[in-house]
């Protein structure tokens, strides 16, 4: 049976990683590629594994890729620190080694924990992860949210649960949805895509409907109808992002105060009270955040965390 090596990359995980890595514990090795946490990260990291290694980061794509490069064995079972293997998962993963497969890849499911449940309806289940595959035939590519395994040929699919505890409260939630949803603009942006009044008012209410309705929200009561809005509220934000993107910071027009806002546009200036109007004449780079590697992996499939975009 070929040996599995388990590999995690992380950024101030404490809270999250002992229970992830104790969950694999019975696999043949795990490594752990840490960029410079500030937290216990590491620490909690080497009572499960000697395999502890502190690397810049380089993105989430390039991360995954060089922690899979460390493995000991070629059979890789990529895991965020916010996730737990099942004994049922784990006897599943074993069995379909143990049979020498002829995929490169396997999908398994993943269920979320989030507001006192875990969450089986909206687009947030099955929310399928290509997680365990073989390094010489698969490996991770895309852009921004849209991270992904690319394998040689079909993948198959097991049939236990990977579970997931993406969200401490529903803050945490509208943080991630606001990170994700900048680096999903810009993607879009870079990719020439635009957004207006359609996109705007019509693609939200029928991502809620998708959620709420069809694809079983109203079955969750009020976690239902919650998660349903915030999905529709991300399809939201990702277009106004694009838009703001195309024409706003497209215009080379600009302010600047104490509102916390920018504009930049030309042959003026006015100063007052905390409140600035300037010109450059010229337009401003389209400076985005980076993804924040403190909140580790989230984003593992096209998409965001358990948003499918439209």
């Amino acid at each position: 049976m070929p040996k599995l090596s388990v590999t995690v990359v992380t950024k101030n995980e404490a809270a999250d990683l002992g229970s992830a890595l104790a969950s694999v514990a019975w696999a043949d090795e795990i490594v752990v590629v840490d960029s410079h946490s500030t937290d216990d990260t590491c620490a909690i990291a080497r009572q499960h594994t000697e395999r502890v290694v502190v690397h810049d980061w380089l993105g989430h794509i390039e991360q995954k890729n060089y922690a899979a490069s460390l493995a000991s064995h070629d059979w890789i079972l990529s895991l965020d620190a916010d996730e737990r293997v099942t004994p049922a998962l784990a006897e599943d993963i074993r069995a379909t080694l143990a049979t020498d497969p002829r995929h490169a890849a396997f999908r398994l499911p993943r269920v979320t924990w989030h507001l006192g449940r875990w969450v089986r309806t909206t687009d947030w289940y099955p929310d399928y992860q290509t997680r365990l595959y073989d390094r010489r035939r698969a490996w991770w590519t895309g852009r921004y949210v849209h991270e992904a395994l690319t394998v040689e040929g079909p993948a198959g699919q097991l049939s236990s649960e990977l579970q997931h505890y993406a969200y401490r409260d529903i803050a945490d939630h509208l943080e991630t949805i606001d990170r994700y949803t900048t680096l999903a603009a810009r993607q879009m942006h870079e990719e020439g895509r635009r957004a207006g009044f359609l996109q705007l008012a019509g693609h939200p209410p029928l991502a809620f409907l998708r959620n709420y309705i069809a694809r079983g929200g109203i079955r969750d009561g009020v976690p239902g109808f919650i998660i349903s809005s915030m999905n529709a509220y991300y399809v939201f934000l990702k277009f106004a992002k694009l838009w703001e993107l195309n024409r706003v910071r497209g215009s080379g027009f600009g302010v600047q105060g104490s509102f916390g806002f920018e504009v930049r546009g030309s042959e003026f200036e006015v100063r007052g009270s905390g409140f600035e109007i300037q010109g450059s004449g010229s337009t401003p780079p389209n400076e985005h955040p980076a993804p924040n590697p403190a909140r580790g992996t989230r984003n593992t499939e096209p998409g965001t965390p358990n948003v499918n975009e439209p």
